[in-house]
């Protein structure tokens, strides 16, 4: 997958599936499985590495998850978020960032904001450096909209979308992250833009979707609204553990198959 196959998708009318992935291993497995984009979130900090927040998540950390989800991808666009205080004091500051993560395996990277960061996409895509906008709620400015709120209700605030999603594509985004929006705007975001969008939260008329992996897979019992569980791979795993604590508690692991001869 490469950046004009998501443009011939939607010229086509082709949905578009994009998962988090923050390792080797599940990169490979989601991979396999035919997903177009692998997104190296910011979410690894809620997700993986146990902050409330994406905003504790560092550029260090980023490179470390984004170098193990290149390594275990062989077919999908490989998107790597920029975290929180890596590119807003500007292009100059932006671009030094994104070269880091494209360095160790990123095809494209990602950041947060609307027509104030279109210099900087600007600047990225002048060199070389495919960008992903990100517009609705946008999980690094959590403390500024006040928690985990619906973006775009209301008509000043559709409109502003609207801006904010017609200036990022002029600027050369190859797509864009709507999240948690209602879906009558999602649906004239889509229909307005040349590049994909990709919804999380924001209805079926996007031009493709993104969840987070663990939501995806019910690794745990919570789930946002937004999200469907399309399996119980977390209480597989815990059976899993259930079964070998059990097994070598008993004796009955390592067996022979298990064992050496001398």
């Amino acid at each position: 997958m490469r950046v004009h196959h998501l443009l011939g998708a939607k010229q086509r009318g082709e949905k578009l599936t994009m998962l988090t992935a923050y390792d080797a291993v599940t990169a490979r497995i989601l991979d396999a499985a035919g997903t177009d984009m692998l997104l190296v979130g910011d979410s690894l900090g809620n997700v993986m590495l146990g902050y409330d927040s994406t905003v504790p998540v560092t550029l260090d950390e980023m490179v470390v998850a984004t170098r193990s989800v290149a390594r275990g991808t062989s077919r999908a666009l490989v998107v790597a978020d920029l975290p929180f205080g890596t590119y807003e004091a500007g292009p100059e500051q932006a671009l030094a960032s994104a070269v880091r993560l494209m360095r160790v395996g990123a095809n494209a990277v990602k950041l947060e904001g609307g027509r104030p960061r279109a210099a900087t996409v600007r600047a990225l895509s002048d060199a070389g450096i495919p960008v992903v906008g990100h517009l609705g709620f946008t999980p690094q400015s959590v403390n500024k909209l006040g928690g985990f709120r619906v973006q775009g209700r209301g008509d000043d605030a559709q409109e502003a979308l609207l801006a904010d999603a017609a200036e990022l594509a002029d600027a050369g985004v190859i797509g864009m992250v709507l999240e948690m929006v209602p879906e009558p705007v999602a649906a004239r975001i889509t229909q307005a833009v040349p590049v994909p969008t990709i919804g999380i939260g924001a209805g079926v008329h996007c031009d493709g979707q993104v969840l987070v992996w663990t939501d995806m897979a019910g690794m745990e019992e919570w789930k946002p609204r937004f999200a469907r569980q399309f399996g119980q791979v977390g209480q597989a795993l815990q059976q899993a553990a259930q079964d070998y604590n059990a097994a070598v508690r008993d004796a009955s692991f390592p067996g022979a198959a298990e064992s050496f001869e001398a």
